[in-house]
């Protein structure tokens, strides 16, 4: 008991720091069995340490999500003019959204008329920005001779104008027509459903095996590549001297809008989509001068 009494008389003379080192056996046991599971070595600085250390980084990640989340919005202390500036260039990003949305929408209508062989309508002259600090009805537009020849090259090279008139190499008064041109045949297949545009079937339908490739009649730019509910995925191309050739009812389509294919080039994959469909086949239209003509007459299936 004397040596026990002096143990204690000696812990309680160290002084608070050197308190801190002294080490304790922590003992986990089972409570049936006794048996020993776990045994540490710690001090009081060890547990200081790792509980400073734990709380660090709870404050880090703390703040690292507040900062970086929308819940900093919720912190006061945030100043009006910064919520103000934030407004104004939200406002802008949804003005400039708008008007790209119209700007698509007015653009992929034009095309759907120009498919169904409708008169494309006037552009809505309310997506057209102007500057109220210019004065539009003092400027004079001046042509160069450089500016006339520039501008004459490029309608001349612009082999994927939806007006099959605008340039002259290609135009009907060139006695060029729409059978002078040699197509690529899009698949192997037997014509079940012929054209005929007083059921509005303004096609052929080409029964094939499910999957084939689907290959471009003729070199152009794809102007239509969407999913549609009666015809599944469609894709339309616009190729020189005002033709349009539209592919329907594919499985998949391997082109989007806004890319130019060479004549035999894969654009999409044989499929049955679409409510219209009835089994795997193609659907091919071919149009001239926003008028539908036989595939047929051109095209030896």
């Amino acid at each position: 008991m004397a040596k026990s009494d002096k143990k204690s008389n000696s812990l309680d003379d160290l002084k608070w720091y050197q308190k801190l080192r002294v080490r304790y056996t922590l003992v986990v046991r089972r409570q049936d069995t006794h048996e020993e599971r776990l045994n540490l070595q710690i001090s009081r600085l060890n547990v200081i340490l790792v509980t400073f250390a734990f709380s660090v980084i709870v404050i880090v990640l703390t703040t690292a999500f507040i900062a970086y989340s929308p819940l900093k919005e919720y912190i006061p202390g945030k100043s009006a003019a910064e919520i103000k500036n934030e407004l104004f260039e939200l406002n802008i990003k949804a003005d400039s959204l708008e008007m790209a949305m119209r700007q698509k929408s007015e653009y992929l209508k034009n095309i759907r008329a120009i498919l169904r062989g409708e008169n494309v309508g006037a552009i809505d002259d309310t997506i057209i920005v102007t500057d109220s600090s210019i004065d539009y009805e003092k400027i004079k537009n001046r042509k160069s001779k450089e500016d006339s020849l520039l501008r004459k090259d490029f309608e001349e090279d612009d082999n994927y104008t939806l007006n099959p008139y605008k340039t002259s190499v290609f135009s009907k008064y060139s006695g060029l027509t729409i059978s002078d041109i040699n197509y690529f045949k899009p698949l192997d297949g037997i014509v079940t459903n012929k054209y005929n545009p007083l059921i509005n079937h303004f096609g052929v339908d080409v029964v094939t095996r499910k999957d084939e490739p689907i290959k471009s009649t003729l070199s152009g730019i794809v102007v239509f590549a969407e999913w549609t509910a009666a015809t599944g995925y469609v894709i339309a191309i616009q190729h020189k001297r005002g033709v349009i050739s539209v592919y329907k009812h594919n499985a998949v389509l391997l082109k989007k809008q806004g890319d130019r294919v060479n004549a035999g080039e894969p654009i999409a994959i044989v499929g049955e989509s679409g409510e219209l469909s009835t089994g795997p086949h193609l659907h091919f239209e071919l149009w001239f001068d926003c008028h539908p003509v036989d595939p047929e007459k051109y095209i030896l299936f």
